[in-house]
């Protein structure tokens, strides 16, 4: 386990991980990317059962893998009636996070960043921009630009490939509009998209 783990989190963090695995009697299952989530925690037959992303950079991955086995401590401390991402969650998370704040572990410039998420971890790490944003760092290059980046009038693809115009601020969103069918859609401002020519 130590060395499939090593080719994925940061080194320093292999064994404390692995004791938590152990402990909680784990199967870890590293699986293509999906779109829609970084990881998953079920239980299954008996069986703990923790999925995470393979393309994550190894600090998304530590947090997703220790975001997941939060979910795990939480039901089995708590029971299962409780929130997935309730307080009892939460002070889970944070709890198995905190002695990994560690400069051996994270870069200096993702320690502040990490400390002030764990105040008050949000459900998923894609929601803190800022967190975001400093994790993307560690990503490697793509051609995809943040929509806060971007100029308005710019027009861009999202994901599924459709074809949107950034039109204007919201409070902290960003309302486009999708070219094709001229529905209108609001936009986180760290979502990622990519540059197109109007055509």
């Amino acid at each position: 386990m130590q060395q499939v783990l090593a080719k994925y989190i940061p080194k320093a963090a292999v064994e404390g991980i692995c004791i938590l695995i152990q402990e909680w009697r784990v199967q870890l299952k590293i699986v293509n990317e999906r779109k829609t989530r970084h990881g998953d925690y079920k239980m299954r037959g008996g069986y703990h059962i923790i999925t995470v992303n393979a393309n994550l950079n190894p600090y998304r991955f530590l947090i997703t893998l220790v975001h997941e086995l939060a979910h795990l401590v939480a039901f089995e401390k708590y029971g299962h009636h409780i929130k997935p991402h309730g307080k009892e969650w939460k002070h889970s998370f944070t709890s198995l996070m905190l002695p990994l704040l560690h400069p051996s572990i994270f870069p200096s410039d993702l320690l502040p960043v990490l400390a002030r998420h764990f105040k008050n971890p949000t459900a998923s790490s894609d929601t803190d921009t800022l967190l975001h944003i400093a994790l993307k760092k560690y990503d490697e290059a793509s051609n995809k630009s943040y929509i806060f980046e971007i100029p308005y009038g710019s027009y861009f693809k999202f994901r599924d490939h459709k074809i949107f115009r950034k039109e204007k601020k919201r409070i902290k969103r960003y309302e486009c509009i999708e070219i094709k069918t001229g529905r209108v859609y609001v936009f986180q401002p760290h979502a990622q998209v990519e540059l197109v020519k109007e055509n």
